[in-house]
């Protein structure tokens, strides 16, 4: 292992030799975790702090020198949210925001809403202030549906001439799936969605209403006969602990409806209950899925009118037998073994990006991680995290909670609605917002409440449950080896371990000594998964030789620096990729975004967006040819340096005006005032929220 980092490197190396004259060895570098870059490459050291540059940037955003756009002028006035609800409403009906019903059909009378509608009718004022169309063709010209944003879509001129705008196919090749129905939707915010099979488990285990008190009385029994381990140190980070027992909940307003208090489920068992049907016209079986297409019909189902939610009082998830004694079938089983994980990962592992890592050869990709409690409550944002492209063949959701209820009703939810292969829950999380809850790393302080977490959820569903945790809560507190061997028997299929603890976040190296003892522990039933700083294919390798019962190696920001990451292991190369190579996989990224977010100026945008939080890690790749020591590593610093071209140069910089340079030779130029910083502040290495 090489030294920490963090520890032994200056804030920003810039040469190969020290203020005083001396001249380091590459091995030298190395072992101060600095990328050794051939001298004829690096740059001069800038006459500025590099930590202005990121400030900077984000004031410069069509690098014009408008001063209008500096840092001085961020700062906004506190709005109520009446008053930006009262914006939003002026917004859309400014002639900017076409009715988009008028849109798709050119039919100024389509709009059922007429006068009512919040938005736009006036199509000839729409035009008028309209940007020009980017180059190339509209994302769906290849589709058998029309583009759905018809005089919207910022390609417009590429659609082609002589069919009706506003023509409708009843059959449509669709490519994403899992989508979340109106009708169930309307259900979760009232909260009179029944979950029989997830309730009746939960009353088994003793958890189902006062039965949480029964799990808190295990907990402190289990507490107080365990070692210290958990005891110890706690006072190193008492502010995440201050609640862990509260219920998790990222607020959310719910509606309420006859008196009914927020957050609750309906537990009456006197009504009868009804037997499902399938409501979404995006919800498929595995069956349907054929050469990455899927054939779905708009209509409910055959011979079935639409279901008006004005009669739906009630939809339940299972039929009416909600027992839980064994199935007599056998659960179903996924192989991970020496398959390519591509690990789920906060904002930047959205539904465009695990398209461009499906193309470039992983195995396995997983969706954003996803809080139950969001999901419970209908928000359309958390389902979105839940979307599945027909391209991706083996597929799996994250979930996040912090008590058996409520993950257990997410997951007989998400099981029923949902086309996937595996359902994984997440307790090694490190976020403070998530921690502070009781879900995520806060679960590794509380065994018992794992146990039930994983009992529940597995207990209820055919899917295969996988969870995924870290070393430990506290530095120098590893505890999952004691677990291992009852993790299986919990329920779950396969666990994955991040080599360090959540105090250490991602400021260490992670620990695959101790991954590998795991392993080693680990039952035969029970697949294991290595996740930390694997990023080359001899990361790889070693990885696998030193423990043959690793079942594979989860891929998290080595994906995100460099996506052909998969390739180069499939190929057993380090693949010196040229910046046109790489400028070929960000157009892919933007066809992808195109067609997932739209392709009208928000949807434009909203791509936009998306690909400069990805340009803000793609930024710390360093060319194999540019280096002296190959292959990189995750926790080199690179230097400031030359590209072999300017577009290579301009990939290697750390500042977002530059990032929104390349934005705009895919998407055209940004809309005026634009500005932007990323979320995670990925160009800070020991701050990186993902995996």
């Amino acid at each position: 292992m090489e030294e920490d980092s963090l520890t032994a490197v200056s804030e920003h190396p810039l040469s190969h030799s020290a203020d005083n004259g001396t001249h380091f060895t590459p091995q030298q570098l190395v072992a101060k975790a600095i990328a050794p870059v051939n001298p004829d490459f690096l740059r001069p050291p800038p006459l500025r702090s590099s930590s202005n540059t990121l400030k900077d940037a984000t004031s410069t955003a069509n690098n014009d020198g408008d001063d209008k756009a500096g840092p001085s002028t961020l700062v906004k006035e506190k709005k109520s949210k009446r008053q930006l609800k009262r914006e939003r409403r002026q917004e859309q009906k400014s002639t900017r925001h076409l009715c988009p019903e008028i849109a798709k059909t050119g039919d100024v009378n389509s709009c059922r809403y007429s006068d009512k509608c919040r938005f736009s009718h006036d199509i000839e004022a729409f035009k008028s202030q309209k940007p020009a169309d980017l180059e190339g063709e509209c994302p769906f010209s290849g589709a058998e549906q029309l583009c759905p944003y018809g005089l919207a879509c910022r390609f417009a001129g590429t659609h082609k001439e002589g069919v009706p705008a506003g023509s409708s196919v009843t059959l449509k090749r669709c490519s994403e799936m899992n989508g979340l129905n109106k009708d169930i939707q309307k259900l979760l915010w009232k909260n009179k969605m029944k979950f029989p099979k997830a309730d009746s488990k939960l009353k088994e285990l003793g958890l189902l209403g006062h039965g949480k008190s029964k799990l808190r009385v295990k907990e402190d029994k289990e507490n107080a006969v365990s070692n210290d381990s958990v005891v110890a140190d706690r006072t190193c980070c008492s502010e995440t602990n201050n609640d862990l027992d509260a219920d998790l909940e990222i607020p959310v307003e719910v509606p309420e409806e006859n008196g009914e208090k927020e957050g609750t489920f309906s537990s009456d068992e006197s009504r009868p209950l009804k037997k499902s049907k399938s409501l979404s016209s995006g919800n498929f079986h595995s069956d349907q899925i054929d050469n990455g297409a899927c054939m779905i019909d708009e209509t409910i189902g055959e011979g079935h009118a639409p279901i008006e939610s004005e009669v739906m009082n009630d939809i339940v998830l299972l039929d009416s037998d909600a027992s839980l004694k064994p199935h007599p079938r056998e659960k179903k089983l996924i192989d991970f073994r020496d398959k390519l994980y591509l690990a789920p990962l906060t904002t930047v592992g959205n539904l465009p990006f695990r398209r461009v890592c499906k193309v470039l050869g992983a195995d396995v990709t997983c969706g954003e991680m996803a809080m139950c409690t969001n999901l419970l409550q209908g928000q359309a944002s958390e389902w979105a995290l839940l979307r599945r492209h027909s391209s991706e063949d083996l597929f799996g959701v994250q979930i996040c909670g912090a008590y058996p209820d409520t993950v257990s009703r997410a997951v007989e939810l998400i099981d029923k609605e949902c086309v996937l292969d595996f359902i994984d829950i997440n307790m090694g999380c490190p976020i403070d917002i998530v921690v502070n809850k009781g879900a995520g790393s806060a679960l590794l302080t509380k065994p018992m409440r794992m146990k039930t977490v994983v009992e529940a959820a597995s207990g209820i569903v055919d899917t295969p449950i996988t969870i995924k945790v870290r070393t430990g809560y506290y530095e120098g507190k590893n505890r999952i080896d004691s677990l291992i061997a009852d993790i299986g028997n919990w329920g779950a299929s396969a666990v994955t371990i991040h080599g360090r603890t959540r105090q250490q976040r991602y400021s260490k190296l992670a620990d695959w000594e101790y991954i590998n003892r795991c392993s080693s522990l680990a039952p035969d039933s029970l697949q294991v998964i290595g996740n930390g700083d694997v990023f080359s294919y001899a990361d790889w390798n070693q990885h696998k030789d030193e423990c043959p019962k690793l079942a594979t190696c989860m891929i998290a920001r080595g994906a995100l620096i460099k996506p052909w990451l998969f390739t180069e292991i499939k190929e057993q190369r380090n693949w010196d990729i040229t910046s046109g190579e790489r400028l070929n996989i960000l157009k892919d990224f933007v066809h992808f975004g195109l067609e997932h977010w739209g392709s009208d100026s928000k949807g434009v945008e909203t791509t936009r967006h998306f690909l400069l939080e990805w340009l803000s890690y793609t930024c710390r790749y360093i060319p194999v040819g540019l280096l002296e020591v190959v292959p990189q590593r995750l926790n080199w610093r690179p230097p400031s340096y030359f590209g072999r071209d300017d577009l290579e140069t301009l990939m290697s910089s750390d500042s977002a005006a530059d990032w929104i340079k390349i934005s705009e030779m895919l998407l055209g130029k940004v809309p005026d005032g634009f500005s932007f910083a990323p979320k995670h502040k990925s160009n800070a290495y020991d701050r990186a929220e993902n995996g």
